[in-house]
C-alpha cells in the first residue's frame, strides 16, 4: 500500500504583533503571500516523494479572507475552522473535526503558515528520518540559535525528548540553544492515541501541540544546521528581513540564468517575475507582480514595472512607470513615460519622454515622442504624433475613443475631441483642435488666422522699470 500524507498548515493566528488588517498568512513577501510559499513547498515535497497529498489549512482570524484566497488557487486546498484561539493542539483538533478524512492518512505533516523560506528538502529530511525507523511515531525539526528567546526549548533525555515552551521553562531550560521549529511529521496512529490527552495546564492556558513529543514516546528531535528555512514572521521587521532573503534568492536565480543585474543591492524583483536571457537591469529598478520580460530587454535606472509584459529587444528608458502594459519587441519607452493599464505598444513603437498612454493600442512603428497624452485610442502603423498631443477622451460623464489610421502625421500641440476618427495617410496641422472626422488622405487644420498689428507690442510688454 502506497504511503499517504495529510498536511495541516496552521494559519488561524491573529498576528497581533504585525499591526496590520491583513491576516498574517496573507502578508506579502516578495510579492507573494506567506501561505503560498508553504503550500508550494508542500506540493513539491509530495511530488518528489510520490505521495498522495491532501492539504488542510486551519483558519481562524479573518477566515473569510483566507478562504477566498484559497478558493482562488488552481490546486484544491481544504479548510478547517478553529473557532477560538486555544492553542496549536486545538487547531489540529479543529482540522480533524472538520476534515475527518485526514484520519485515514498514514502520516500527518504539520507546518506553519508564516515560514516562506521552508522548502521541500526540509520536509524530505524529516520524512526520511521518520521512515528509517519503524518504531518511531513522530519527528520534530529543531535548530540551534544564539537567540532562543521566544522558542520552545528541546530538552533531551536518555530515552527521547520533550519541548518546553518559553513561558513554562525554568532558568536553566531557557539557556538551552536547541529550539523547536514548529514543523513535525507524525504517524497518524500516534495522533489518535495522544491528541485528545493533551491538557492546557500550563502558564498560557493553551493546548500545546508540542505535547505530542514526550520522553516516554518513540519520537525524535531532528537537528538542522541552518535555521534560515524555519524563520517565522511575527512582526513587520521580520517580514522585511525574510523578504530581503527571498529577493536575494530571486536575483541570484536570474543572474545564474543569464540576466545582467548591474547592482543587485538596489533592484527589487518579485518572486513571480520572469526575465529572459541577455536582458540588462540597471540600478534602482522595481519589477512587481506577474511581469514577464523577454530576452535582450534593457531596463534603465528608476523604472517601475507592475504586471506587464515586455517582449524581446524592447528598451525601457530611465524613470518610466508601467502597469498592466504590453510592450512588444524592439519598442522603446521613455525616459519618464507612463504606461497605464491597457496600454498595448506594437513592434518598434516609440513612446518618448513625458508621454502618458492609457487603454490604447499603438500599432507597429507608431511614434509619440514628446509631452503627450493618448487615452482610449488606436494609433495606426507608422503614424507620427507630434509634441503636445492630447486625446480629449472624457466629456465629464463618459470616455470616448479616438481612432487614427496608418502613416498619418499629427503636428505639434494638437487636440482631438473624441469620439473621432482620422484616416490613414492624413495630415493634421500643428496647433489644431480637431472636432470632425478626417478621411484617408485628408488634411485638417483648425486654428485662428494670425493677425499682426505693427507697433502694438508695447501695450503688452511689461517692465520692472
Amino acid at each position: 500500500m502506497a504511503d499517504t500524507i495529510g498536511t495541516v498548515i496552521l494559519a488561524a493566528g491573529k498576528g497581533t504583533r504585525m499591526k496590520t488588517d491583513t491576516p498574517k498568512a496573507l502578508a506579502l513577501a516578495a510579492g507573494k503571500p506567506l501561505l503560498d510559499y508553504v503550500i508550494q513547498s508542500v506540493k513539491s515535497f509530495s511530488e518528489k516523494e510520490n505521495l498522495t497529498l491532501d492539504i488542510g489549512v486551519v483558519v481562524g482570524h479573518q477566515k473569510e479572507l483566507l478562504i477566498d484566497w484559497l478558493d482562488s488557487l488552481t490546486f484544491k486546498v481544504k479548510t478547517a475552522w478553529q473557532k477560538e484561539q486555544l492553542g496549536t493542539a486545538d487547531a489540529l483538533k479543529s482540522c480533524f473535526h472538520d476534515l475527518p478524512e485526514f484520519w485515514n492518512y498514514t502520516y500527518t505533516m504539520i507546518a506553519c503558515a508564516d515560514t516562506p523560506l521552508i522548502s521541500a528538502s526540509e520536509f524530505h529530511r524529516l520524512f526520511q528520518e521518520l521512515k528509517s525507523d519503524s518504531v518511531l511515531m513522530g519527528v520534530a525539526a529543531t535548530f540551534s540559535t544564539s537567540q532562543p528567546t521566544g522558542y520552545g526549548r528541546i530538552v533531551r533525555s536518555s530515552k527521547g525528548f520533550h519541548i518546553v515552551e518559553e513561558k513554562d521553562a525554568t532558568d536553566d531550560e531557557r539557556k538551552i540553544s536547541e529550539v523547536n521549529s514548529g514543523f513535525y511529521i507524525v504517524r497518524t496512529d500516534h495522533l489518535k492515541q495522544v491528541l485528545n490527552q493533551i491538557s492546557n495546564k500550563n502558564k498560557s492556558g493553551e493546548f500545546y501541540l508540542t505535547d505530542l513529543f514526550q520522553d516516554q514516546y518513540a519520537v525524535k528531535a531532528v537537528p538542522f544546521s541552518n535555521e534560515t528555512p524555519f524563520l517565522g514572521i511575527n512582526t513587520l521587521e521580520q517580514l522585511s528581513h525574510v523578504s530581503d532573503i527571498l529577493r536575494s534568492q530571486k536575483l541570484k536565480q536570474l543572474m545564474e540564468s543569464g540576466v545582467t543585474i548591474l547592482d543587485p543591492r538596489t533592484c527589487y524583483i518579485d518572486h513571480a517575475v520572469s526575465v529572459g536571457v541577455g536582458s540588462i537591469l540597471y540600478p534602482f529598478t522595481t519589477i512587481l507582480g506577474k511581469t514577464q520580460i523577454g530576452e535582450k530587454v534593457m531596463i534603465e535606472s528608476g523604472c517601475f514595472i507592475k504586471n506587464s509584459r515586455i517582449e524581446n529587444g524592447a528598451h525601457l528608458l530611465a524613470n518610466s512607470y508601467l502597469e498592466e502594459a504590453l510592450v512588444r519587441s524592439e519598442a522603446s519607452v521613455g525616459p519618464m513615460a507612463h504606461l497605464r493599464p491597457g496600454s498595448d505598444l506594437g513592434e518598434k513603437v516609440k513612446v518618448g519622454n513625458f508621454v502618458e498612454i492609457k487603454k490604447s493600442i499603438l500599432k507597429a512603428g507608431a511614434k509619440v515622442s514628446h509631452l503627450s497624452y493618448v487615452g482610449d485610442a488606436e494609433i495606426g502603423e507608422k503614424t507620427n504624433i507630434g509634441c503636445g498631443f492630447i486625446t480629449c477622451n472624457y466629456d465629464g460623464a463618459q470616455k470616448h475613443r479616438t481612432k487614427i489610421g496608418a502613416e498619418t502625421f499629427i503636428g505639434s500641440d494638437c487636440q482631438v475631441i473624441a469620439p473621432i476618427e482620422i484616416g490613414s495617410k492624413a495630415f493634421v496641422a500643428a496647433g489644431s483642435t480637431i472636432t470632425k472626422n478626417i478621411p484617408d488622405g485628408g488634411f485638417g487644420i483648425a486654428r485662428s488666422q494670425q493677425v499682426i498689428k505693427e507697433g502694438a507690442a508695447k501695450k503688452f510688454l511689461k517692465s520692472k522699470n
